[in-house]
């Protein structure tokens, strides 16, 4: 028998496809895993998909009167994880503890002045209802609108006692109506080809999970028709011996309601006719193998008779599916950032700027830290008080500080010239305007923040999980603090 510790150690996945902790995660333990649909278990062309929904909502103002003729989509524009700014007009990001970063206003970025002017004694604060956060990948063309809609406004070209509040209403209304119709659902499903990017690996990994005896539901907030032609599109031609989707999935809701189905109480209806979508009240309870409409969360834990800590649930919304279900259920929690494959890979093009960057910055700490103690050996020199400062070097009399001074100042100024474009490098890797999602400046951004709080664990796919097994143990690294070695 072989010995089971000379056993060849599994490759990794890259880094682009790895599964990653905030809080150490047994699937072992988990008993039942929910998804959602939308980027989750169905990911679409983002550009493509934003793109078309600017394009409805576009028509939807022109036809309403608002002179949109000219605008166009920039899928560069904005990014998720920035924030809306209702009582000034602008997109801003900010920090983890809230300290705006970059910001523009309309289209246009503010200079560094410009920004401090407007944001140095201001914190984004969530929870008040001036800010806005961008946190899902729908957001990209509501932002896009935003910003130019204040260009519109500055310009004069809007009713004046509008205000750049009335002109978010503005887009969330519009933006409403064309999902509410359900043009752009229609789009999509007659041209799937077009829209969504299949995943092969995906059923198997839910294969696994479910053979390992997890039970898989569906809770998505799209409406039946569209979930049952997307979920078969994206998953039978991938299953075995001519399986479905349905029965891949214990249970399936549809038009969820999130976030009011983690929070609520709503009523259940199943549909009792899939072909023609007719539902009729349900009797309050789940049952294995059928579709429902609506419901909550409680009925899920009741169906499954598993308590909150054994469900994993996996979405793309850091609110409606995250934020919630881990503050009011306690539920596990992995969160899809599709972005992250394209941001790994910006930072993994960057390496060696990044290094030869860390490197001169640590050059220039080193010589602002003896800068730092000439200035003050000169001054105790100059005043005729208290002792020699160590590590200052050079003599008491104040000649040789100054030249000291004088030559660090130089050298400081030649490593800033070194460090300037690649610092602007690195701060262009994600985006040209905002930089990487998870980060603002040196710190951690606002989504990253969010993200660390509420999300046991992240990736940018579900088939992520494939080559860890059903079976593993995902450890949070330890946490570090800046007196750690």
């Amino acid at each position: 028998m072989p010995d089971p510790m000379r056993l060849s150690t599994p490759t990794m996945p890259p880094l682009s496809r790895r599964v990653y902790c905030n809080r150490t995660l047994n699937l072992r333990g988990i008993r039942a895993i929910g998804c959602d649909m939308d980027y989750t278990l169905v990911h679409y062309n983002h550009d493509l998909w934003e793109q078309t929904a600017y394009e409805h909502v576009k028509r939807s103002l022109l036809a309403a009167g608002y002179p949109v003729q000219d605008f166009e989509f920039d899928p560069q524009l904005v990014t998720r994880g920035l924030v809306l700014d209702l009582e000034r007009g602008n997109v801003v990001k900010c920090s983890r503890f809230g300290y705006v970063t970059r910001a523009m206003h309309g289209t246009r970025m503010l200079s560094h002045d410009q920004q401090r002017k407007a944001y140095a004694r201001t914190l984004v604060d969530l929870s008040e209802g001036r800010w806005v956060f961008l946190n899902t990948l729908f957001s990209l063309s509501e932002g896009c609108l935003f910003g130019q809609l204040v260009d519109l406004l500055d310009a004069g070209a809007l009713a004046p006692q509008l205000g750049y509040r009335d002109l978010y209403s503005l887009v969330t209304q519009h933006m409403g109506v064309a999902h509410m119709e359900g043009t752009l659902k229609e789009e999509i499903m007659r041209d799937p080809d077009r829209f969504v990017v299949l995943d092969e690996e995906l059923p198997l990994a839910l294969l696994d999970m479910k053979h390992a005896g997890k039970r898989l539901m569906v809770v998505t907030n799209s409406e039946w028709a569209y979930t049952r032609f997307m979920m078969a599109y994206a998953f039978d031609a991938y299953l075995p011996g001519g399986m479905t989707w349905r029965e891949l999935f214990d249970v399936v809701i549809v038009s969820a309601r999130k976030p009011l189905f983690f929070t609520g109480q709503s009523s259940l209806y199943e549909i009792v006719d899939e072909e023609a979508g007719l539902c009729r009240p349900s009797s309050g309870q789940l049952q294995s193998g059928k579709v429902f409409i609506g419901g909550h969360a409680r009925l899920v834990e009741q169906h499954l008779g598993v308590p909150g800590e054994d469900i994993l649930y996996v979405g793309d919304h850091l609110y409606a599916d995250v934020h919630v279900c881990k503050e009011i259920l306690r539920w596990r929690t992995a969160l899809i950032v599709r972005e992250l494959e394209e941001e790994l890979a910006g930072q993994a093009s960057f390496e060696a700027d990044r290094e030869r960057l860390e490197a001169l910055m640590r050059q220039k700490a080193d010589l602002e830290r003896h800068q730092a103690r000439l200035r003050l050996s000169l001054q105790r020199a100059e005043a005729n008080y208290g002792p020699v400062v160590q590590g200052a070097g050079g003599r008491l009399g104040g000649g040789d500080h100054k030249a000291g001074l004088a030559e660090i100042k130089q050298r400081l100024f030649d490593l800033d010239d070194a460090i300037t474009p690649l610092a602007a490098r690195a701060a262009r890797t994600f985006n040209p305007h905002w930089g990487p999602l998870m980060r603002a400046g040196r710190d951690k951004s606002r989504l990253a923040r969010t993200l660390e709080r509420y999300a046991d664990v992240y990736t940018s796919r579900v088939s992520n999980f494939l080559p860890y097994t059903p079976y593993a143990y995902l450890r949070a690294p330890g946490g570090s603090l800046p007196h750690d070695g």
